[in-house]
């Protein structure tokens, strides 16, 4: 088998740049026309002329035809009838033709050259066989494809694109700016980028939003938690984010790119790049490992996901089955299994200063999904916002877990809005079981039900540092934070706002009180239509500077 030599446009090495992005996103709205014919001329057809339709007519230079005449022109619109089927017919075999596309046999250079022949003739639709595993052994570039540079889509039946074992660390596929990638009924299986050399530690990048460890450990030592917690009362923020963002100056004849771009090993199965676009249908991209961010899918253009399975990925820093820095919308899929070490076990959206500068999260839409058994050393087990915008609905968080905050969700500086949602069965050895918010965020749950977390210091349910959460007709019950010093197990709240509508937060439990709601610092607002109940040992407490309205102890 022979490599492939032909050119590419977009180059399949992403840069190593980290830069903030600006986003810029339009609607297109589509307009379709009905016409009915059978409402044009009624009334004229129906006047004194038409009655008379039986009776002989007198042409206009006088033969005489009746039904003759009539019989002529039907056979004459019979002809036109068929006429226009022939062409709706051709019409119709040609966009059949259009959607089969081009077979390409089981021969992984016949893939690569059919692909290449696409790039070169303005995209078009490979039919992949069914049931054959293309096995790539070759690379370019960093890539085991050719980078996708036009509208290309890969139709295939139990059909897998895969790295081969042995072969050297490659992605899979590459879309660049202005390419436009489907794959459906594919699975994409085995990329593999280069890891880099990974000094740093999962707790010292969370220390950066929270000091959730720093009190953990003092409390560890034998501190009362009330006089660690004192100790941020002067400076709440003091230690976090202390490196501020300095925007760089313009340099002459360089310009500056207006969103974040990829590193070089980002994205082991699909990387879909700035001005890059990828449609991910009913097909699966499982055992993809990053040496960065992005195990199974990195997305920095817009990428759709739907129908489909993300499963046992890896990724070394953020995303262990998806991350993103553009627009993603994932639909009836689910995204299970996976594993990242730093943060954002299922689907990281954003990620936080390591070697280079954080990059922003993008915009995520999650729906009808579920994110399930995703774990991370570090923070958000099944989903992790860093300063993003993420909003789920009808979607599930369930048996995610993550070591230091947010087996379920960790959000920080970021937006989060939550509706419709079970987040059910997360745990952390750290800080909020369910949902770990951090760092001026604004989250917000509607219609949810955060149940049965579990927590081995603060908030089995919910930890709330610095930020406002609103839940509203929800429920936070039957969480725990059973460690030695757990404490909160509904809900933990410091230095932050939490409003309860029409919520219940009830069953909880905690090893030291309260089990139900603690507040630091903080302010928690409980409306008339609100409950916080029957949890063990007490329902609620607020130290010093804490308040929490409508709460029986």
């Amino acid at each position: 088998m022979s490599n492939y030599l032909t050119n590419n446009e977009a180059s399949g090495r992403a840069t190593a740049k980290r830069r903030r992005k600006l986003w810029l996103a339009s609607g297109v709205a589509g307009l379709t026309g009905v016409v009915s014919l059978a409402a044009v001329g009624v009334a004229g057809s129906a006047g004194a002329v038409g009655l008379n339709w039986n009776t002989a007519q007198v042409s206009k230079d006088g033969d005489q035809r009746g039904d003759e005449g009539r019989d002529w022109n039907n056979e004459k619109d019979k002809d036109r009838d068929k006429d226009r089927d022939k062409d709706r017919d051709k019409d119709r075999d040609k966009d059949k033709d259009r959607e089969r596309g081009k077979e390409v046999p089981c021969d992984t250079d016949k893939l690569i050259q059919e692909i290449t022949f696409a790039n070169n003739k303005h995209g078009g639709v490979l039919e992949l066989a069914k049931g054959c595993t293309y096995n790539l052994s070759r690379s370019q570039d960093g890539n085991g494809l050719p980078v996708i540079t036009e509208n290309i889509t890969l139709k295939g039946e139990h059909t897998t694109i895969s790295r081969e074992a042995t072969a050297d660390y490659f992605r899979i596929l590459n879309v660049g700016s202005g390419g436009h990638l489907t794959i459906k009924g594919l699975t994409i299986k085995g990329g593999q980028t280069l890891e880099l050399f990974n000094g740093v530690q999962p707790a010292a990048v969370w220390a950066a939003y929270s000091d959730s460890e720093a009190i953990a450990a003092q409390v560890k030592a034998g501190v009362p938690l009330n006089q660690a917690l004192t100790a941020r009362q002067a400076d709440p923020k003091a230690g976090l984010k202390a490196a501020p963002k300095v925007t760089p100056k313009a340099t002459p004849g360089v310009v500056t790119p207006l969103v974040e771009e990829p590193d070089e090993n980002d994205g082991a199965g699909i990387l879909v790049q700035p001005g890059g676009t990828a449609e991910i249908l009913e097909s699966e991209v499982v055992l993809n490992q990053s040496g960065g961010n992005g195990g199974g899918v990195a997305n920095f253009g817009t990428t759709k996901i739907w129908h489909s399975t993300v499963a046992r990925n890896t990724a070394f820093f953020f995303g262990g089955g998806v991350f993103n820095a553009g627009v993603l919308k994932v639909e009836d899929s689910k995204i299970k299994d996976n594993t990242a070490i730093i943060g954002g076990g299922g689907i990281a959206n954003g990620a936080a200063e390591i070697f280079t500068d954080d990059v922003n999260g993008g915009t995520v839409e999650l729906k009808k999904s579920e994110i399930s058994d995703n774990e991370t050393l570090g923070f958000g087990g099944g989903l992790l916002d860093i300063e993003g915008n993420t909003t789920a609905y009808e979607t599930k968080f369930v048996s995610n877990t993550a070591v230091l905050a947010g087996g379920g969700i960790a959000a920080a500086e970021s937006q989060l809005n939550l509706h419709n949602v079970t987040v059910e069965r997360n745990s952390t050895a750290g800080v909020g079981g369910g949902l770990a918010i951090a760092f001026d965020s604004a989250v917000t749950v509607e219609k949810s039900s955060i149940k049965d977390n579990t927590a081995g210091f603060f908030g089995g349910g919910v930890f709330n540092a610095d930020s406002v959460l609103t839940l509203r007709d929800s429920e936070v019950v039957g969480n725990r934070a059973i460690g030695p010093f757990g404490v909160g197990g509904g809900i933990f709240n410091i230095f932050g706002e939490v409003n309860l509508s029409k919520t219940k937060v009830a069953h909880n439990f905690s090893t030291f009180a309260p089990g139900g709601v603690f507040s630091f610092f903080g302010e928690v607002n409980v409306d008339d239509k609100a409950a916080i109940t029957a949890n063990r040992p007490t329902n609620c407490l607020a130290i010093p500077g804490g308040t929490i309205e409508n709460c029986f102890a």
